[in-house]
C-alpha cells in the first residue's frame, strides 16, 4: 500500500493550495484518512480527518480556512487550503487507516505518505 501526495508550493499570505493525497495497492477497504503536518522544530500535528462516512475534525488552528474531503471510489483525501498564513508553512502529511486482506484475514494499519512542502510567504 503506498500513499501519494501532490500539490504542494509556494504561495503568497491570502492565498489558496489542494493538497491531494492517492493510496494504491492491494486496499481492502479504508476507514479514516487525515492530513497532518510538521514545522522546522515542531512535533507533527493533526490539521485534519475524515472517516469512511464524511465525518470531519478539524485543529482549531485551521478551522473555517481548510476543508477536507474524500472521493472513496479513487481512494483520494484532499485538502483545501484557504487564506493561508506563513504559520501553516510545514511538510504536510497524508496518512490512512487501511484495511488489507491476506489469507482470508482483514488487517489495519497506519500508512502515510511522503509528505509535501508548503510554504506560505510574501
Amino acid at each position: 500500500v503506498q500513499l501519494a501526495e501532490s500539490g504542494g508550493g509556494l504561495v503568497q499570505p491570502g492565498g489558496s493550495l489542494r493538497l491531494s493525497c492517492a493510496a494504491s495497492g492491494s486496499i481492502f477497504s479504508i476507514n479514516a484518512m487525515g492530513w497532518y503536518r510538521q514545522a522546522p522544530g515542531k512535533e507533527r500535528e493533526l490539521v485534519a480527518i475524515i472517516t469512511s462516512r464524511g465525518s470531519t475534525n478539524y485543529a482549531d488552528s485551521v478551522k473555517g480556512r481548510f476543508t477536507i474531503s474524500r472521493d472513496n471510489a479513487k481512494n483520494t483525501v484532499y485538502l483545501q487550503m484557504n487564506s493561508l498564513r506563513p504559520e501553516d508553512t510545514a511538510v504536510y502529511y497524508c496518512n490512512g487507516q487501511i484495511r488489507t486482506m491476506t489469507s482470508g484475514i482483514v488487517y489495519e494499519s497506519d500508512y502515510w505518505g511522503q509528505g509535501t512542502q508548503v510554504a506560505v510567504s510574501s
